[in-house]
């Protein structure tokens, strides 16, 4: 090996390796494939690997200075990352620097630490602090923790990190925690305003922002509290309004199922209310309230930070202003976050107001951060083999996001009818109930393309066992047979659980492939009088093998068209500690179950790819899954947002956690139009003229924001969400309801071609504003507002009876917006109050945009040469390029689909039609009739039948100037 004596330049490519590079004076450099490997002089890691994976991915692997460790494995999130790119290595004062096209990495070879430089040498991104490893255990295996700090006193905005439902948009300054639950989907990947992205490659439970762990106020380790002068909350317990039980708790902790056993025996009722309040012991049912009140004592000055974890109804008040007010089903509690500001020695007050109802609370705080770490990135993950993270340079947003999917995989076409209307309820009994309800749309002509079977359609003792219940399912085949007569598709839920009763379960665990911890612990679920359960393990090459042949013999044989992949975080029992919720689901077959502790939801979708892409290899892969992970969206998948409840906050909480999945690389998102759990007050059998009210507007909005979320999907308990069954026969509702479903259909030309670009362009359907306007302050932290495309502005009403809403558009004073409905002119970097009736959400459009839009549909593919209407917004040039297909076949990967490029030139008003790309496919019309409509400042999109010239395009480039009026 050679000494460097001197700076070397060292050049290097994926095909020509550099030669071999010996200890320099400072540190030792080694030549690896693609990259280099450093020997720090000192540090806590004892070799730092860099190396290049296309022009611009950079792969740093840190292995831990005298701490034991497994060696390093394979990335399930990234396990065929692209061939390094043409590279060049060079060293001087004490860095060696590995230079690509798009960025380079610099290495400090004393310390080990890396930063990362765009192609004009200016810092994205740098480790601004020493990696800290800590030795720890899983299942009696070495393994540390691992925590690494980036661009601490960032000012950068940051996004992605999965599904979270806090309402925050920009996660700069933000704690997140990264562990799979109902409703959050972790995924450790963010992509900054900057135009780079980092995904930190580790599957354990992983913390975004602050390193330590939230603890319960009270705790020894946490924040004090006090009342009366004794240490603790005075804690109130109240039966029926009276005073059961006051006592002394040193903090408030009901938040796991074995927490439960602390409540008092005086307090207890003598029923636990459903919650309906209904009582099924025949006795009289009490009401339960608890009223916590202390004196919160800060010992550091700044903004602390807590979580109220809790179900059922409760507020928080701190120095009498009220920070929460939630409602939340009781199997499914989840974090409400809220901040104070304190100063040392100052205490404020608390009182926390409980509803339980059989439900869970916990009160949790962090203490203040320095300023420049609180506003950094920063990644701590429990279980880890070494530091491993990949640096994605991509130049604006868009391309970190498609670097992403290079590393990770390409998102998956999904079939065309998935971007149609879905129907869904908790859930259909019977084939003739679910057969009807298909029939009904159809008689009534509102568009529908999905119908959903969810659970329980096998007999209550047999889960698992993939067969139907043949009373209330006597001819599957019948029943997929009629929906498919009725040209609509049907997806069925699957879960990834079983029955210890069931064939498929001793097949399954004679294989190995079957998780013992939760039969171990005695868990029954809550069907009937509740039977023992456990879920298989998809780490096993063999399990996933079996339960896809499992499901494909009993289910998918009676010509099912999608999957829905319920329960995948994997939710074995409800509201399990973390212990046992490990316990229950391993030890997986790579390793500990805490190790993989994030990654079951993407292993499990790998199943039903692999499994359709055998059985059907034409047909397009599509599932539904509720939990996803870094790299789901090369199995054809789409995620959903959980069990949320029906709340106007949830609904605003949607739309920060759509954007930021879109963000984290999975273009393909949806959620429970309504909500999925129902308020009491909405779900009484006979509810309150007023609580009926709200109802039905939350609903209202609710759909109006779901015909422009990237799937649109209606689903819920009881009451039920069909269109005729929610809004009243002839009322605005309904008029709403149906107008935007088939507005829907109407802009399929548009959706469809955003669905395309997913997969060819690695594009985003639902996009922050910051993704276009990252310059933006004002875009960057908005939280209630979200382009769907390039085109539309999308503004969802969250509060119930707003019939104006403020609205924010960005850009700057050359760009202009218009209003969908009126064509009223907004300027960019402005804001204003707009209308916004029960009726109508408000929409925008931005000048240059060219709109695709068809005829009202009942279904995405009944008229398939029907005319296109291209609506151009003037004002701005503009292009777009008009995607079309056979809408199912996988022949789309050989070039089996035809683009109509269209390009508006506004000083002359011309359009052009480009000449046809692509190979063009089965059934595809020769010619298509082409209408355009010029948008200008105060006219709009008045009616499916407007335009102002109208052509024949045969696939020929052709010009089309625009009218005079």
């Amino acid at each position: 090996m050679k000494q460097f004596t001197m700076a070397a330049l060292l050049a290097g490519s994926a095909i020509g390796l550099i030669p071999a590079v010996a200890l320099a004076a400072d540190g030792g450099v080694e030549n690896v494939p693609g990259g280099v490997a450093v020997t720090p002089q000192s540090g806590p890691s004892d070799r730092v690997e860099v190396t290049l994976h296309g022009d611009g991915i950079f792969h740093v692997v840190a292995h831990p200075r005298g701490l034991q460790a497994p060696a390093a494995s394979a990335s399930l999130m990234a396990p065929n990352p692209p061939a390094s790119g043409k590279y060049t290595v060079s060293q001087s004062g004490g860095h060696v620097q590995v230079k690509a096209a798009k960025a380079t990495a610099d290495i400090d070879l004393a310390s080990g630490q890396v930063r990362f430089l765009d192609a004009a040498g200016k810092e994205l991104l740098g480790e601004t602090a020493s990696t800290v490893f800590t030795q720890t255990r899983a299942d009696g295996t070495p393994y540390v923790t691992v925590s690494q700090q980036f661009n601490r006193g960032t000012g950068e905005g940051l996004y992605g990190l999965g599904q979270h439902q806090q309402a925050v948009m920009d996660f700069n300054g933000e704690d997140v925690e990264l562990a799979q639950h109902n409703m959050d989907i972790g995924i450790p990947f963010v992509v900054s305003s900057k135009g780079y992205g980092l995904l930190w490659d580790n599957e354990s439970i992983t913390r975004f922002g602050n390193p330590a762990p939230y603890t319960l106020v009270g705790d020894k380790t946490g924040m004090k509290v006090t009342s009366g002068g004794k240490p603790g909350f005075t804690a109130r317990y109240y039966l029926d309004d009276k005073l059961a039980v006051e006592r002394q708790e040193t903090s408030i902790d009901y938040q796991y199922l074995d927490d439960q056993a602390k409540w008092p025996e005086a307090a207890k009722a003598r029923t636990v209310a459903s919650e309906q309040g209904q009582n099924t012991a025949g006795n009289a049912v009490q009401t339960q309230k608890v009223v916590w009140e202390g004196d919160l004592q800060p010992d550091k000055t700044g903004t602390h930070k807590f979580q109220l974890y809790g179900s059922s109804y409760y507020k928080v008040y701190v120095d009498g202003e009220l920070k929460l007010d939630r409602w939340r089903q009781n199997w499914n509690p989840w974090y409400a976050n809220f901040e104070v500001p304190m100063t040392a020695g100052k205490p404020a007050h608390i009182r926390i107001e409980w509803d339980p109802n059989a439900g869970y609370m916990a009160l949790l705080h962090n203490d203040p951060l320095p300023e420049a770490d609180r506003h950094s990135v920063w990644f701590t993950s429990e279980v880890a083999r070494d530091k491993d993270y990949w640096f994605i340079a991509g130049g604006d947003m868009d391309g970190a996001v498609a670097g992403y999917r290079q590393l990770t995989g390409k998102s998956e076409m999904m079939p065309k009818w998935v971007y149609g209307f879905w129907q869904s309820r908790q859930r259909y009994d019977t084939a003739k109930e679910l057969e009807g309800v298909v029939a009904e749309y159809r008689k009534r002509q509102y568009p529908l393309d999905n119908i959903v079977l969810d659970w329980r359609y096998w007999t209550d003792d047999s889960w698992g066992s993939h067969k139907f219940d043949p009373s209330r399912f006597p001819d599957p085949k019948a029943m997929v047979d009629m929906v498919h007569g009725d040209h609509a598709n049907i997806m069925i839920s699957v879960w990834p659980k079983f029955y210890p009763t069931t064939d498929t379960f001793r097949e399954l665990d004679a294989a190995g492939a079957i998780y013992h911890g939760n039969l171990r612990q005695g868990n029954k679920d809550w069907v009937g009088v509740g039977y023992a359960n456990t879920f298989y393990d998809p780490y096993s090459a063999k399990g996933r093998q079996i339960f896809w042949r499992q499901v494909e013999d009993r289910i998918a044989k009676f010509g099912f068209d999608a999957w829905w992949a319920d329960a995948s975080e994997p939710d074995m029992h409800s509201n399990l500690s973390i212990d046992k919720r490990i316990d229950t689901m391993g030890p997986t077959a790579m390793g500990p179950a805490a190790e993989f502790f994030n990654s079951y939801p993407l292993m499990n979708a790998r199943s039903f790819f692999d499994g359709w892409r055998a059985f059907k290899p034409d047909v397009r892969p599509f599932l539904l899954t509720r939990s996803g992970f870094g790299g789901l969206q090369r199995y054809g998948a789409a995620v959903w947002s959980g069990d949320v409840a029906t709340r106007w906050y949830d609904l605003h909480a949607q739309i920060s956690a759509g954007v930021n999945t879109a963000m984290s690389g999975l273009p393909n998102w949806t959620h429970d139009i309504g909500g999925f759990s129902v308020e009491p007050r909405f779900a009484a059998e006979k509810p309150k003229a007023a609580d009926l009210d709200e109802w039905r507007e939350l609903n209202l909005r609710w759909f109006q924001f779901g015909a422009f979320s990237p799937l649109f999907r209606s689903h819920g308990e009881q009451p039920w969400r069909e269109i005729y069954e929610i809004s009243p026969e002839g009322s605005p509702m309904r008029a709403s309801m149906v107008w935007y479903d088939e507005l829907r259909y109407r802009l399929m030309p548009y959706i469809y071609t955003l669905g395309a670009d997913t997969y060819q362009n690695d594009g985003s359907i639902m996009r922050g504003l910051v993704m276009d306007f990252p310059g933006d302050a004002k875009a960057r932290k908005a939280n209630d507002q979200f382009l769907f495309g390039k085109a539309f502005l999308v503004a969802p009403v969250t509060t119930y009876k707003a019939r104006e809403r403020e609205v924010y558009f960005p850009g700057d004073a050359g760009l202009t917006w218009y209003d969908f409905a009126s064509g009223k002119a907004y300027q960019g970097g402005t804001s204003a109050t707009v209308p916004a009736p029960a009726e109508r959400m408000p929409l925008f459009v931005r000048a240059g945009s060219i709109v695709p839009m068809g005829p009202v549909m009942q279904y995405t593919d009944e008229k398939p040469d029907a005319p296109i209407t291209l609506v151009v917004y003037t004002g701005a040039d503009g292009s777009f390029s008009v995607y079309n297909d056979d809408g199912r076949s996988e022949q789309y990967r050989t070039g089996a689909w035809e683009r109509m490029p269209v390009r508006y030139d506004d000083a002359t008003g011309t359009v052009t039609i480009g000449a046809r790309e692509g190979k063009g496919y089965a059934g595809m019309p020769k010619a298509r009739t082409v209408r355009i409509k010029w948008i200008v400042a105060g006219t709009a999109v008045t009616d499916q039948n407007g335009f102002d010239s109208e052509v024949r395009w045969t696939g020929k480039a052709l010009q089309v100037k625009r009218p005079r009026r």
